[in-house]
């Protein structure tokens, strides 16, 4: 069955039968059934969760795409491992830039890092190397994989196994959304997953090296995430759409 032409209510619908199904399946029954309704596309991050996925594509021979986005500003540490997973699983990541115009363009307005500056400029920083590569690393999938995780954050608490995703009209699926970090550290144990030495550092979640810093005891996983800005809620609009982030035609830009 493809779901390539399904309509956005027939995708919703699909999206909530498997949502149900999901609950009764491991971790390589789930990904065995997204990959079954057209081409499926996983965009990793290199964080741990994102590796347990990458492993297990890679050790159950899965037919879905694994897509990082390459933005320009990863830690070395992050660089390095694209190549290790690979080497490891016997997969290919494809890697998405952003396009040099568009980051010139945004650093001649803002400064090259003036995302600290204001919430408007660090918008339009990740739409710039995340968001338009993400919908290229995207075009023509009808099922999106992602590592996201109930347990990461309070915005995250009530992710679904699958949902639509009306904005980009095709199906999400968060395999891992009721997974622990406990149950990802015994996974990564037991199947040998390389993993980014900076989870070591006080890293758990890890994203461009200007927005990214160590947490300290006691915060949440994804506190040291973009940490000079007050929003409890703040995302970089991959998995929750902000109304500030310019479009790529914005004259804000």
């Amino acid at each position: 069955m493809t779901i390539h032409d399904a309509s956005g209510p027939r995708l919703a619908e699909l999206a909530a039968t498997l949502d149900a199904q999901f609950e009764k399946l491991d971790l390589a029954g789930r990904l065995s059934l997204a990959g079954e309704f057209g081409r499926a596309v996983f965009t990793t991050s290199l964080g741990i969760e994102d590796q347990v996925i990458s492993a297990a594509i890679g050790l159950e021979q899965l037919d879905i795409e694994v897509s990082t986005l390459e933005t320009g500003r990863l830690f070395p540490e992050t660089l390095a491992l694209i190549d290790e997973t690979e080497e490891r699983f016997g997969i290919d990541i494809r890697r998405f830039h952003p396009a040099k115009a568009e980051v010139d363009e945004y650093a001649a307005r803002y400064g090259l890092n003036g995302f600290y500056e204001s919430v408007e400029a660090r918008h339009a920083c990740c739409h710039v190397r995340k968001l338009v590569p993400l919908a290229r690393a995207l075009e023509g999938a009808t099922v999106w994989v992602t590592g996201l995780r109930r347990s990461q954050s309070g915005n995250r608490a009530a992710t679904p196994f699958v949902e639509y995703d009306a904005e980009r009209g095709l199906i999400k699926v968060n395999p891992l959304a009721d997974w622990s970090l406990e149950q990802i550290n015994a996974y990564v144990e037991a199947h040998a997953v390389p993993t980014n030495p900076l989870h070591t550092r006080g890293f758990p979640s890890i994203g461009c090296e200007p927005c990214t810093r160590a947490i300290k005891p006691g915060e949440p996983e994804r506190a040291g995430r973009w940490w000079w800005e007050n929003d409890e809620k703040r995302e970089c609009g991959l998995h929750v759409p902000e109304a500030a982030a310019p479009s790529l035609n914005s004259s804000s830009l």
